[in-house]
């Protein structure tokens, strides 16, 4: 079987880096950076192609002969890459994290046949799988709660934060505003706002804030409370909020003598190579999921843990390796055809077949990646 892994980045490389061990692909990967293809062509000897990926017709024509697609894009080419794949009748399985809404291209994929699972990373994804499997196993689910982050293991002033994502994503978790459920209805609240401080076994005292992570969950599942919060260490909240506040996030040109700039992209460019994590720095993913409802008249707690630590073998950060095995395991899904239904598919309908979350929790723990589970029974 031939897979087309489009992007390079972080995350892309994880992906090619575990399916290469998969007998029987054939794996090649795009991109448009040429170094980028270059090291991974030498660390795994595979076929890359250097394309730009923003020309939606180069991609339909470039999918033609693939069996299955795998999208490592960054939000911004998301929604149209996942939309010209499925135009051009390729099941795809994509991680990329895009405002628009994935459903509005149920039809399409219905209509060719198409197997289209979207956001299938950690968070969202692995999460998503985890309400999912508890929507079915449990008479109702009452609230639902996602603690998530990628964090350096050494924190340096100012900033306190790596990049363990694409860049452009980041900036939208401190712009874009949250979306979650409360008493069953919808609230939209800023980026950033709610802040609390939680303290983390082996990791210490963080922060977390409100973020727009829900995303499909909040068409899917009848929850009447939902949230998704976003994990910094103490002091990059205030930090992001000024920055944001003072419009260096806008992206609404403003006048620099006598020449129009975009704030976000001048800031972008102090602040990414501040950000980024340098060789031998290394990264830490850390979750924490909540999930109430009732079972048999008992009302139930559930709260799965993960820690994970970058990969000193094989040279991958935690956040490329929580999210792109996540994508791997579920792509073996479709490759081997337990997976088949046809059209847009988010990560919880994935929870909904039980055969499908052992194998994708027992895929993710053969990889290191575990996710440690307590059940508690809530006294009224």
């Amino acid at each position: 079987m031939k897979v087309l892994i489009l992007g390079c980045g972080l995350v892309g490389k994880a992906i090619a880096l575990d399916l290469v061990k998969e007998p029987g692909l054939e794996i090649t990967v795009t991109d448009y950076s040429k170094e980028a293809l270059n090291g991974l062509r030498e660390q795994l000897g595979l076929k890359t192609f250097k394309i730009d990926l923003s020309d939606d017709r180069t991609v339909f024509q470039l999918v033609q002969d693939y069996d299955l697609v795998i999208g490592a894009l960054p939000g911004f080419m998301g929604y149209s890459t996942l939309k010209t794949v499925i135009e051009a009748g390729k099941n795809i399985v994509d991680i990329s994290f895009f405002p628009e809404d994935p459903f509005q291209l149920d039809e399409l994929a219905r209509r060719k046949g198409v197997v289209a699972i979207m956001d299938c990373g950690i968070a969202p994804g692995f999460c998503n799988v985890l309400m999912g499997y508890l929507d079915r196993e449990l008479d109702e689910v009452d609230s639902y709660l996602c603690y998530v982050g990628g964090l350096p293991v050494v924190r340096e002033w100012p900033y306190q934060y790596k990049i363990v994502f694409s860049p452009v994503d980041v900036i939208e978790e401190y712009t874009r505003p949250a979306r979650y459920i409360q008493f069953g209805r919808m609230v939209t609240q800023p980026a950033l706002s709610d802040p609390e401080m939680l303290h983390f076994t082996n990791v210490g005292t963080l922060e977390a804030f409100n973020t727009d992570g829900l995303r499909s969950l909040m068409k899917t599942m009848k929850a009447p409370s939902m949230k998704e919060k976003t994990l910094r260490y103490p002091g990059h909240i205030e930090l992001m909020r000024v920055f944001r506040e003072s419009g260096f996030f806008s992206k609404d040109p403003v006048n620099f003598k006598n020449h129009e700039i975009i704030p976000l992209e001048f800031i972008s460019t102090l602040l990414f190579p501040q950000w980024e994590l340098k060789s031998g720095e290394h990264d830490i993913t850390v979750m924490k999921v909540i999930i109430e409802g009732k079972k048999d008249g008992k009302k139930l707690r559930f709260i799965y843990n993960m820690l994970d630590h970058y990969d000193k073998e094989t040279d991958t950060t935690s956040m490329a390796r929580t999210t792109g095995y996540t994508c791997t395991v579920t792509a073996r899904m479709v490759i081997q055809g337990s997976y088949t239904r046809v059209g847009i598919s988010p990560p919880e309908y994935l929870g909904q077949e039980p055969n499908c979350f052992r194998f994708i929790r027992e895929g993710l723990a053969k990889r290191n990646i575990i996710f440690e589970e307590t059940v508690t029974e809530i006294e009224d």
